[in-house]
C-alpha cells in the first residue's frame, strides 16, 4: 500500500493564511479554496498559532520555539549532563588520588 504523501508549507504561508481568513467577510472555506488547503487545516494552524502546542509557529513575544532550536537545546543538554557525570568521576578520581599520597 502506499503512503500518502504530506505537503509542508513554510510559517509564512500559514501565518498569511490564518491572517487571510481572520479578515471580515472572508471565510476559512473560501481562503481555503484560494490556496488550495483545506479549511480544516487553516482552523488547525489557527489553533497551534494561538496556542504553540505543536510549536509550528516559531516565536511568541520575542521566543523562539522552532523545531531547529528545540533539537538544538535537546542536544545540549544531553551534552551538558555527559559533562556534569564525567566531572562527577573527575572529582572522584581526584579525591582518591589525594588519598593515596597521603
Amino acid at each position: 500500500m502506499a503512503r500518502k504523501k504530506y505537503q509542508s508549507y513554510t510559517e509564512e504561508f500559514r501565518r498569511e493564511a490564518v491572517k487571510r481568513s481572520e479578515k471580515s467577510g472572508v471565510t476559512q472555506a473560501q481562503v481555503a479554496k484560494e490556496l488550495g488547503v483545506s479549511a480544516q487545516q487553516i482552523a488547525n494552524w489557527k489553533r497551534q498559532f494561538r496556542r504553540l502546542s505543536d510549536k509550528q509557529f516559531n516565536s511568541l513575544d520575542g521566543v523562539d520555539y522552532s523545531k531547529k532550536e528545540s533539537a538544538e537545546l535537546r542536544k545540549l543538554r544531553r551534552e551538558k549532563a555527559a559533562l556534569e557525570k564525567e566531572l562527577e568521576f573527575v572529582k572522584k578520581a581526584a579525591a582518591y588520588f589525594a588519598n593515596q599520597q597521603e
